[in-house]
């Protein structure tokens, strides 16, 4: 399939949907999601990480516009991102809110909807113990469903490890914070990847050996948080080959995002997810 004429097709069963994490840069994705479901653009199968898990919930459900109210206006009303929440929750982000609050009462997440969609989707998680990568779903239990969103959104060292059947996890991103790999292996030949960064950035920052007293539970859970950055860097370079290639179709800022993982403006997140709808529409055509 020529990627440059994918949105003049019918998205048939091997077009796989890959949505990258980033903390608050989500908001990026919030505004693409909400393009295509404006677009009334679908996909059979998506897989997302953290951020972009959690953004993909709503796409599923077909909840346009609700994940940017959860990440945007929601925020400017629970400030649920604080050192506050450390005493109480043992956690920068206040997850009872988040997982609970948001998603039951104040903005209703359709689990009905998202159940009757059969669109397969998968959320990624870092299991503790392995040290490895868990691609997790859930079609008919709404707790559990919720838990797999939080384990998949756990950052290391911000927030507490998830539960998930029994076994401690944390933020799918230590270990595959782009899962194309995991799109193609599951028979997904093309991919929309969605990006929160622009083309050719790399991280700077430098691995470095996690000590035995953090995480001494988990060693296999250090050894892969003291390779993420190259591991990071590795799967931005395979983007953009299989980008050059034709293989995967790209959505991501055209500039360095002015935003942080924990970001708090409101006024430069709902620039983001503007930008997001923006570059949506553009490769959409």
């Amino acid at each position: 399939m020529e990627f440059s004429r994918i949105f003049a097709m019918t998205i048939d069963s091997g077009t796989g949907l890959v949505l990258e994490g980033g903390g608050m840069r989500g908001v990026f994705t919030c505004g693409v999601l909400d393009c295509f479901l404006d677009r009334g653009i679908g996909f059979p199968y998506a897989v997302g990480v953290s951020a972009g898990a959690c953004n993909g919930l709503s796409f599923v459900s077909g909840q346009r516009g609700r994940s940017k109210l959860a990440n945007i206006d929601m925020l400017e009303r629970y400030r649920f991102i604080g050192l506050r929440f450390l005493w109480s929750q043992r956690s920068l982000l206040d997850l009872r809110t988040l997982f609970d609050t948001l998603p039951n009462r104040v903005l209703p997440f359709d689990y009905k909807a998202f159940f009757a969609n059969p669109m397969r989707f998968e959320m990624v998680a870092t299991d503790c113990r392995t040290g490895q990568a868990r691609y997790l779903s859930e079609r008919q239990d709404a707790a559990r469903l919720v838990t797999l969103a939080r384990a998949s959104s756990s950052l290391p060292y911000l927030c507490p490890t998830a539960i998930v059947d029994g076994e401690p996890m944390l933020d799918g991103g230590i270990v595959d914070s782009i899962p194309v790999e995991r799109a193609m292996t599951q028979g997904y030949a093309c991919n929309v990847v969605v990006l929160t960064r622009q083309r050719g950035y790399r991280s700077r920052t430098r691995d470095v050996k996690v000590p035995p007293f953090v995480y001494a539970r988990f060693p296999r859970l250090r050894a892969a948080l003291s390779r993420r950055h190259a591991c990071y860097n590795r799967q931005l370079e395979l983007v953009e080959r299989l980008e050059d290639e034709g293989r995967v179709l790209v959505v991501r800022p055209q500039r360095p995002p002015d935003i942080g993982r924990l970001e708090r403006d409101v006024k430069k997140l709902s620039a983001l997810y503007e930008e997001g709808y923006r570059e949506a529409a553009r490769v959409l055509g």
